[in-house]
């Protein structure tokens, strides 16, 4: 992998940890990793990015890893994770950027370039799609229609069981969360079985993560969370309702700005967002979409060349690194 340089920086009230790599007079690519990864994510893409010439930020979200860890659940709304990240551009002084995104990297990608549409330049989110603000918080959404069964974002809700399980064998969750994510046929997004269950006890140990992720790779993960912990990256998914509140003054707003998106063909997000991802086009006029086959939701990191091969014409058409 493109060796990179970690920078640790106050921004927004916290300390963010930022990995960074390629040329310095390269135009600057921001990569922003989700749930639950890290900035190695974006291990094959770095690579590939500083080698056309680009100046890659690949920063360790709030919660994760070396960057701070607020206590408060509403320290991780979305509009202020947006706000780390806008704060991290003015330190370094972009004035246009790139912006990339996976999982819940993405809905922060696709925010900021709301927020920001004279910086970010070019716009492309991994696995989840832009579908504009809903009418109502997507939790309200999800209680009702998975008010019978287990769905680990409802799961999340209550502070302490989640982050206790996950954390219990850092190891372990890891290779199921990977293994399962894999394909729609092993997804644990929803379960058969009563709401207040715990995520992942009735799954057997793979024992190995899936081929895709190195042995490297692996250990960079559970460092992450044995360092970080899990209760910051499941605060995320406790501001649905703030995150509503807080982008009313972004409501009917579309994303003008050149834009990318991508999803693997076995990603289990794909037949949960289908509906978002079918009218995707009427509030990012100027999308184009992809789907990559025989790929999960590990998307960049299971097939790094197809990612690759998209991405980087993606961005020579709309933010050339030279």
């Amino acid at each position: 992998m493109q060796q990179t340089q970690q920078q640790l920086i106050k921004v927004n009230g916290i300390q963010l940890s930022v990995h960074i790599a390629g040329p310095e007079s390269g135009k600057p690519v921001w990569l922003l990793h989700g749930f639950p990864e890290c900035w190695y994510s974006w291990r094959h893409q770095i690579t590939a990015l500083a080698a056309q010439g680009y100046r890659v930020f690949a920063p360790e979200m709030r919660g994760y890893g070396a960057t701070e860890a607020p206590e408060a659940v509403e320290a991780y709304d979305l509009i202020t994770i947006c706000g780390d990240i806008q704060g991290a551009m003015n330190h370094f002084g972009h004035e246009q950027v790139a912006m990339i995104g996976h999982d819940w990297g993405a809905p922060i990608a696709w925010h900021l370039a709301l927020l920001e549409p004279a910086r970010v330049k070019a716009v492309c989110g991994l696995s989840v799609p832009f579908g504009g603000r809903p009418r109502q918080p997507a939790i309200n959404m999800m209680r009702e229609a998975y008010k019978d069964k287990f769905h680990y974002m409802l799961y999340f809700q209550t502070q302490g069981p989640a982050e206790a399980e996950l954390a219990a064998d850092i190891p372990r969750t890891m290779r199921l969360m990977m293994h399962g994510l894999d394909s729609q046929a092993g997804g644990a997004l929803v379960q058969d079985k009563p709401a207040d269950s715990a995520w992942l006890e009735d799954y057997t140990d793979p024992g190995r993560q899936p081929a895709w992720c190195s042995d490297e790779a692996f250990e960079v993960y559970v460092n992450t969370f044995e360092q970080s912990g899990f209760c910051g990256p499941i605060n995320w998914y406790r501001n649905f309702e703030r995150n509503w509140e807080r982008t009313e003054p972004l409501a009917g707003r579309q994303i003008e700005q050149p834009a990318l998106f991508l999803i693997g063909d076995r990603d289990p997000v794909g037949a949960l967002e289908a509906y978002t991802i079918k009218k995707m086009p009427s509030v990012v006029p100027q999308v184009e979409q992809h789907v990559i086959a025989d790929c999960g939701h590990w998307i960049q990191a299971e097939k790094p060349a197809d990612v690759n091969g998209l991405l980087l014409p993606f961005l020579e058409r709309h933010f050339p690194a030279t």
